[in-house]
């Protein structure tokens, strides 16, 4: 079986899946959706086998007139809910870029709709597949570190500047800022190595006079007990990603893409990590096909939009509101 794909938002991340499908022999991009025809035309300027796709303005004139097996979703965060409703009604299975959905009740109905239809509803948290997120998830569930007592997490972006005048800060396309886009991520390493439940959530927030959260910085406690530090800051000079995982034996560290664990009284260990072999591109299709379940499914998804729902709520902050620029 080959697997028809039609692509709605064909702009920058698109690349990366199409670089991504590009590997995969079981699946063509038949159908592309885009409002902006420029976006398009550089797409397949790019990615030649693209040349034989059917190429729309409108996503819902693509879905109603193309027969396709499933749909990649890489528009505005604010069309996810609706557009992957209309692709499951449709019989299409449902790759979403992050964040699933804006709300916490969105994603509810999504998944339950998902499981009415029976079809694979994935979203594109790509740590899932990376050996070096693997490798933490592993050992905090082995007990290489002992039982977890906290953790700190930080994204550093030139995220304000670089996204200025885009779809990114308007929030009716959006859905909120740095941390509903980037910081996503951030909340997805947090929920999906620890395998905790949020608790207690504190939160500061600061719009650095745009339309939208561009600094965040949330302090929580899982029900378990542990506690966790998130800084997701978007007016910075420079990307730096960091997480920090303490335990009752020693902690895991990642700096970037450094992974190192350190011990009371040992010299620090970097472990060897195999290399990564799939992608959310790949396990999706291969979800599709039956050769496993799916790797982020939906519901785990639904719950990166609830805790950034609560941190919202935490902060006294509305991530529609464009008023308030502090």
């Amino acid at each position: 079986m080959t697997v028809r794909l039609g692509v709605s938002g064909v702009g920058g991340i698109s690349h990366l899946h199409f670089r991504q499908l590009a590997d995969i022999d079981e699946v063509t991009v038949t159908a592309l959706s885009d409002p902006n025809g420029a976006s398009i035309a550089k797409a397949i300027k790019q990615f030649p086998e693209l040349d034989n796709a059917q190429c729309y303005s409108s996503y819902e004139d693509m879905l109603q007139t193309e027969q396709l097996d499933a749909i990649l979703l890489c528009s505005p965060h604010t069309l996810h809910f609706s557009q992957a409703m209309a692709a499951l009604d449709a019989g299409c299975h449902v790759l979403i870029e992050k964040p699933m959905t804006c709300s916490s009740d969105e994603a509810a109905t999504l998944c339950k709709q998902a499981k009415a239809v029976d079809k694979v509803l994935q979203v594109s948290y790509q740590r899932h597949f990376m050996p070096i997120f693997q490798y933490v998830k592993e050992a905090l569930t082995d007990g290489t570190i002992g039982e977890l007592t906290s953790v700190n997490a930080s994204l550093y972006q030139h995220w304000m500047v670089g996204t200025r005048n885009s779809w990114r800060q308007t929030p009716s396309l959006s859905g909120g800022g740095m941390l509903m886009d980037s910081g996503s991520h951030i909340i997805d390493v947090l929920l999906w190595t620890t395998n905790m439940t949020p608790g207690t959530i504190r939160a500061h927030i600061s719009q650095q006079g745009s339309p939208v959260e561009i600094d965040s910085h949330i302090s929580l406690q899982f029900e378990e007990g542990p506690l966790a530090n998130i800084a997701v800051i978007g007016h910075a000079p420079m990307w730096d990603e960091r997480f920090v995982f303490c335990g009752t034996k020693g902690a895991i560290i990642i700096d970037n893409d450094k992974l190192t664990l350190r011990f009371p009284g040992n010299d620090p260990v970097v472990p060897e990590l195999p290399e990564q072999v799939t992608n959310q591109d790949k396990s999706f299709i291969d979800a599709i096909l039956g050769k496993h379940d799916v790797v982020v499914p939906g519901e785990f998804a639904e719950k990166v939009v609830t805790l950034t729902e609560a941190i919202y709520q935490a902060a006294g902050y509305d991530p529609t509101n464009t008023k308030e620029k502090v």
